[in-house]
């Protein structure tokens, strides 16, 4: 027999530390009353009609119910049977822009915690797929390698800031390059999609190049662009003091603008591949993306799994403990006569 839910043995440890000190405690109340609202005498005959065995044993019915209750709480099954499941996925990598240029405002709370949210909410809706995490600055790093494990993919999202990486900049095609030679196997050329998550400024890394050549191992792009193209915002930074200021170049505020353009051109690359803008005010769904464009798209078969399975019996103590507590209502506590 296995026990789905052990910690409720717990609970029988209640009979002897507090149902038999209780009943006890009453049946001992009850004889102290008594003899304080009547004589030996007349309590021998009040008393003549009720039995003493037959108020233990309704006692004792209620006990047994009480732990039929506690031992169907504990999910009783057995015959174990052996069940293997195969699904179907795709691997997706999520390549999250941490520059500081992601710190800008323009998408509240910023442009990174915006990202951050909606692949934690992305996360309630996968199933089956494998996903990745790689952020880049003017480096890349692997936060997560492909994975079905998707609290361990939320353990590594909460870790994610603008210092996930060592070195500034925006370097989108290093970026591609890594995710795609480093993190995706090469033992299929299908079922491969790159989420990119960025505000598209780039520091002569040939990002379209490197989409190419994510598009000959059979990766899709899907490019999604945060911030404003036209107006841009500047970047917010905590100085020595705590004080917020703002990111200055040669004396001058840094602006952060979106580059749809380049975004573009680097999901036009690919098969099937897709520009998404984030403009200030719009809201961030990667839910409605990923099922638009990944969970409706073609999968593989991912490796089996083999599940214990178990028949629940836990209904064969609850009506054991509604037959006892039946019993108790019907036994009298009169002798008969």
């Amino acid at each position: 027999m296995n026990l789905g839910n052990d910690k409720a043995l717990w609970l029988l440890f209640m009979i002897p530390a507090v149902l038999l000190p209780v009943y006890a405690w009453c049946f001992w109340r009850k004889a102290a009353a008594l003899k304080v609202l009547a004589s030996v005498e007349m309590l021998r005959t009040i008393n003549a009609s009720v039995s003493l065995k037959r108020q233990i044993l309704k006692a004792v019915l209620l006990i047994f119910a009480f732990a039929a209750i506690v031992v169907a709480i504990t999910e009783p099954r057995w015959n174990p049977r052996s069940l293997e499941i195969k699904g179907k996925g795709r691997d997706v990598i999520i390549l999250l822009d941490t520059s500081r240029s992601m710190l800008a405002e323009d998408i509240k709370p910023n442009r990174l915690e915006r990202a951050k949210i909606a692949i934690g909410d992305l996360l309630e809706q996968l199933a089956g797929d494998r996903i990745a995490i790689v952020t880049f600055a003017g480096s890349s790093a692997v936060k997560c390698p492909l994975t079905q494990d998707y609290a361990f993919v939320r353990m590594a999202l909460a870790d994610i800031s603008t210092e996930s990486t060592s070195r500034g900049g925006t370097a989108v095609g290093d970026a591609i390059r890594k995710a795609t030679e480093e993190v995706f196997d090469r033992q299929s050329r299908e079922y491969k999609d790159l989420i990119l998550i960025t505000d598209g400024e780039d520091h002569d890394s040939f990002p379209v190049e490197a989409a190419q050549k994510a598009a000959a191992d059979g990766i899709r792009i899907i490019a999604i662009g945060l911030g404003n193209e036209n107006e841009g915002s500047r970047i917010p930074i905590t100085g020595p003091d705590g004080q917020t200021a703002f990111l200055k170049y040669k004396g001058q505020e840094v602006w952060s603008k979106l580059d749809a353009d380049m975004l573009r051109k680097v999901a036009a690359q690919t098969r099937g591949g897709r520009y998404i803008g984030i403009e200030p005010g719009t809201d961030l769904d990667l839910g409605s993306i990923y099922k638009e464009l990944v969970d409706s798209a073609e999968k593989r078969e991912t490796e089996s799994a083999t599940m214990i399975t178990y028949d629940e019996r836990f209904q064969i103590f609850l009506v054991a403990a509604i037959l006892l507590l039946v019993c108790e209502v019907l036994i009298s506590e009169r002798k008969k006569a």
